[in-house]
């Protein structure tokens, strides 16, 4: 099990004080999903395609804004398979209705209550952090 600390992401700012984190392997993934993630944070994953886990973080009691959910989901689609594809549908979801199911292999998660965005993969204009 990896330490918090050490969980190794991208890290991406977006306007209005929201976070992006995308994990770099299947471990940091499960460790993002699972232990960094609030559980009212918004996990993000490209739907049927390996790819990272994406949580969204934000100000604490805000609820972000369509167009936020979309860069977020956004970032998901470009740390995935379909980072060249066209229009790509994301599963988003609070990060309370992620967990593993018993016996998966590192970095599998099940997901509950999800809502799918379209979008183009692509990420935000500055520079990862």
């Amino acid at each position: 099990m990896i330490p918090r600390e050490e969980v190794r992401t991208w890290a991406y700012a977006l306007p209005g004080g929201w976070t992006v984190l995308a994990g770099k392997t299947d471990e940091d993934n499960e460790a993002l999903s699972l232990r960094v993630a609030r559980p009212n944070d918004y996990w993000f994953h490209v739907h049927g395609v390996p790819g990272s886990h994406v949580v969204l973080q934000g100000p604490e009691g805000e609820e972000p804004e369509r167009e936020t959910l979309k860069l977020a989901a956004a970032i998901a689609a470009y740390h995935s398979k379909a980072r060249n594809a066209g229009v790509v549908p994301v599963s988003c979801t609070r990060a309370q209705n992620v967990s593993k199911p018993r016996g998966a292999k590192v970095g599998t998660v099940q997901i509950r209550r999800e809502t799918t965005l379209k979008v183009r993969p692509g990420l935000p204009a500055a520079a990862p952090g």
